[in-house]
């Protein structure tokens, strides 16, 4: 598939759609656009870009008829288990940003840790940390490596 020249945005429907779109702030995105599609029952959806790296994250309102991954989060679960298994945004000190994202309203998932990926022809270390975001989607902080 000679035709894909990118990678554009993750996609994801907020429990609370105002304390997402600020936490996603905190992690330097910025509002780029807003909308609303009744016909899908969507009454606001952003997309938020983060120019460091030219990506994008769309935050819908929880009430969107969208198909999605999985089932829809009933009150009270910690995380719903599913295809997506976390964003991961790269940074320059794992602890740092773990740190950050718990002061910004995240849960702690995992403080940074080191871990050796190994296979039979070569070893990566990597260093990260984990969190839950307030809307309680993976988020991995990933110290600079080459795979």
């Amino acid at each position: 598939m000679n035709n894909i020249t990118g990678f554009h945005h993750f996609a994801i429907k907020a429990q609370d759609f105002e304390r997402t779109v600020q936490f996603y702030k905190t992690l330097n995105f910025e509002e780029v656009h807003d909308w609303s599609l009744p016909e899908f029952n969507l009454e606001k959806c952003v997309m938020l870009k983060n120019k460091a790296f030219d990506s994008y994250i769309e935050i819908c309102d929880n009430n969107a008829d969208f198909p999605t991954q999985g089932r829809k989060r009933k009150q009270g679960d910690p995380y719903v288990e599913n295809s997506l298994l976390h964003i991961c945004f790269t940074v320059i000190d794992a602890q740092k940003a773990y740190d950050e994202a718990i002061k910004n309203g995240a849960k702690p998932l995992s403080a940074k840790e080191t871990l050796e990926l190994k296979n039979k022809r070569k070893s990566v270390t990597v260093s990260n940390s984990l969190v839950y975001s307030p809307n309680g989607e993976v988020i991995e902080f990933l110290e600079a490596v080459v795979f």
